[in-house]
């Protein structure tokens, strides 16, 4: 053997010294990028960016004009249906506390909760007649993040990464980013891959210079230890592959994800650091506030995810429900101070993604999705007599937006009554909703299936149909 070759052991213990060796022996033997499935039909989007809002949007006092609320303040409902609300309040009919104005060349209107999202109105397009079918929090968001009410099943960015796969060689298809104030209620089974093979999962990409938990050793490791450790875990590894076999998914969901942490060693320091960006990109994204950096970080460091190949970033603006103050836009209080906390912390940084995204020329085959577990009522959380200033969930009616590829912008579609409290015009469930994310993906929502418990799964379980009304 010639002496400029290593001996076969003496690689295995060279790659067995870290993370880092082991990527970049995977670099040089795969070159080229990740594995891209073929999809159902031409999509018209290729990466998704979701901003969930937790708590539950007030519709009315944001994307939904209501002048007839307006005129009926002080007035009881007008219903014999009973309302299905958390608290079982029906106080007295309320009118949005901002004003709505028509904006940009499309006219179309958006309240001044949101002033500078409300200079993107041009890009953005509403859909106004969403229904929920729970009015509990965390049903509502495993529902409006998975299709279904409960745990167990696999998040809408676990599918996208199933269906599509990953563009990036050296970061997961799908990333979470998190409120720096706390997780939504459900933690990460909000985003988890379900029955779907694991490698399909959320990853959690927290601040700071090291982002993802546990990639990097909490203290230096000698490399005697770093290399018997690394013989033993693959020792253990081997002895569970010869006595199940290659087809065991979780030994080979574990590997895959060894394999993807070696190569995030090297990638996520570098994409984690955004000092390179220019101070105008910085300001775009309100990094040159306190009240706006964190949320605009966030949103700074999914523009990068997705130019590095992410598939599905998902930022929550919210954390868990309750406490006081609250951290998250679950206003039974007080809307007006609740919102105007909330917004202003997350308006401008939303308003520079999609600027930003479209100057860089990726809006137009991006997807960015605005949602909310469920609306707010149009009469307040009070006694029968008394007009409070806080409202309470609304599974009945309620808005969200999308913005990017394939999409009619400026635009809004379906409505709700004429206070603001059903959708009674083009309703939208999630299921339509899913289909319709899938379909701008190129994935037919009918055939992006997986074999579980004797059934054929689906995202949109038995139900969807594409929303043809808001695509161009």
């Amino acid at each position: 053997m010639s002496a400029n070759i290593p001996h076969r052991r003496d690689l295995f213990s060279w790659t067995a010294r870290g993370l880092g060796a082991a990527a970049l022996l995977h670099l040089l033997a795969k070159p080229g990028h990740g594995v891209e499935v073929r999809p159902h039909h031409a999509a018209k989007a290729k990466r998704v960016v979701h901003i969930c809002l937790i708590g539950g949007l007030s519709h009315i006092d944001s994307f939904d004009p209501k002048p007839e609320l307006a005129k009926r303040h002080g007035q009881k409902l007008d219903s014999q249906q009973k309302p299905d609300v958390f608290f079982g309040q029906i106080g007295l009919l309320r009118k949005a506390d901002w004003a709505f104005r028509e904006r940009g060349k499309s006219g179309l209107p958006v309240s001044d909760l949101f002033p500078h999202l409300a200079g993107q109105a041009d890009r953005i397009t509403v859909i106004r007649s969403m229904r929920a079918d729970s009015a509990n929090h965390t049903p509502a968001l495993y529902l409006q993040n998975s299709g279904f009410q409960s745990s167990g099943f696999p998040s809408v960015g676990a599918w996208a990464s199933y269906g599509l796969g990953s563009v990036a060689e050296d970061l997961p298809a799908y990333v979470v980013l998190p409120d720096p104030r706390g997780q939504p209620n459900g933690g990460a089974s909000i985003w988890s891959s379900g029955f779907l093979p694991g490698e399909h999962q959320g990853t959690l990409f927290g601040s700071g210079k090291n982002p993802v938990r546990d990639l990097f050793p909490t203290k230096s490791i000698g490399q005697e230890e770093e290399r018997e450790s690394r013989e033993l875990l693959n020792s253990f590894n081997s002895l569970h592959r010869d006595r199940r076999g290659d087809a065991d998914p979780l030994l080979a969901a574990r590997l895959r994800s060894y394999e993807l942490a070696a190569k995030m060693q090297l990638s996520v320091p570098e994409i984690a650091d955004i000092s390179k960006e220019t101070e105008e990109t910085q300001k775009l994204y309100g990094l040159d506030r306190k009240i706006t950096a964190p949320f605009g970080k966030n949103c700074l460091l999914a523009r990068r995810l997705l130019e590095k190949g992410v598939r599905f970033v998902q930022l929550f603006s919210g954390g868990a429900i309750a406490g006081t103050p609250r951290t998250s836009w679950d206003a039974h209080e007080d809307v007006k101070e609740n919102h105007s906390a909330e917004a202003e912390l997350i308006d401008k940084p939303i308003a520079g993604l999609l600027a930003d995204l479209d100057r860089t020329g990726l809006l137009k085959d991006t997807l960015v999705l605005f949602t909310t577990e469920f609306g707010r009522t149009p009469f307040t959380q009070a006694a029968g007599n008394a007009i409070g200033t806080g409202r309470d969930h609304n599974k009945y009616g309620f808005s969200v937006w999308m913005a990017g590829a394939g999409l009619k912008p400026g635009t809004a579609y379906g409505a709700t009554d004429e206070i603001g409290w059903q959708a009674v015009e083009n309703s939208v469930e999630w299921y339509d909703f899913h289909a319709t994310l899938l379909h701008l993906l190129g994935l037919d929502h009918e055939k992006l299936t997986h074999y579980h418990n004797g059934i054929q799964r689906r995202l949109t379980n038995v139900h969807g149909e594409v929303i043809s009304g808001i695509l161009a």
